[in-house]
Parts: C-alpha cells; sequence; structure tokens
C-alpha cells in the first residue's frame, strides 16, 4: 500500500484554558501567512485604501467606515476559506474532476458575492453623497 503521508506526523495533544486562546491565535498567524501568497488577497489589501479613500472623499460617516471594515474582514474570510477549499481539493484530486470544479467554482462564488456587497455599499455612500450635496 502506498503511504500517503510520506512524513507522518503525531497528532498534537489538545490545548485547553487561555493557552487555547494564543494557540489558535498561531493558527491564524500561519493561515495570514499563507494567504499572502494568494494574488487575490493581495488586491484585497490594495483595494481597502482605494476604497477609503472613496469613502473619505464621499463625506463617509464613521459608521460608513466600520461597515467598510466589517465588509473587508467578510471578503477576507471568504477568500481564506476559497484558498482552503482549493488547497484540499488540489491534494484530493490532482487530476481534473467534476467535483473539483464544482468545489473551486462554488469558493469563488462565495468570494465574489462579499466583492460585489462591497460594491454595492461603496456605491450607495457615493450615491447618498451624490444626492444630497456632500463630499
Amino acid at each position: 500500500m502506498t503511504d500517503l503521508y510520506p512524513n507522518p506526523r503525531c497528532k498534537p495533544e489538545r490545548i485547553h484554558g487561555a493557552a487555547h486562546l494564543f494557540v489558535a491565535a498561531g493558527y491564524s498567524i500561519g493561515g495570514l501567512r499563507r494567504l499572502r501568497q494568494e494574488t487575490a488577497f493581495r488586491h484585497i489589501l490594495l483595494a481597502l485604501p482605494v476604497c477609503t479613500l472613496v469613502l473619505a472623499l464621499a463625506g463617509a460617516t464613521i459608521g460608513d467606515y466600520c461597515l467598510l471594515l466589517i465588509l473587508f474582514l467578510a471578503l477576507i474570510a471568504a477568500e481564506a476559506l476559497n484558498t482552503a477549499i482549493e488547497c484540499i481539493v488540489d491534494h484530493l484530486s490532482p487530476h481534473w474532476a467534476e467535483f473539483a470544479r464544482d468545489a473551486k467554482d462554488l469558493g469563488s462564488l462565495a468570494t465574489m458575492c462579499v466583492i460585489i456587497a462591497n460594491g454595492v455599499f461603496i456605491a450607495s455612500v457615493v450615491f447618498r453623497a451624490l444626492t444630497s450635496g456632500g463630499g
């Protein structure tokens, strides 16, 4: 039988209590390091200051900036999950398979939905500024 895992590691023991928070934060930082390798993530990071500038020019409220940040964090989360799906699918199916295509397409759809939500929000702030005479 072919060994699927050439360098097996022992499963780490469960960590409980406050130490779990630090371990979980470490896992999140590891995920961020991995996500930085993705072009889409780097585009998101470039888009945030551009969108912030658009809001500033439109005379955005503090609530608008908070909502922009929330939407961008949702976009980063969607992109992280999409990247995770792609990693798993590529591992399970190195050759083309319909399930692999479907999984990747669905992950991409999730990301696109959050991008559209960001766009609708920014457009609504700009529209409000244009129709109220502000900005």
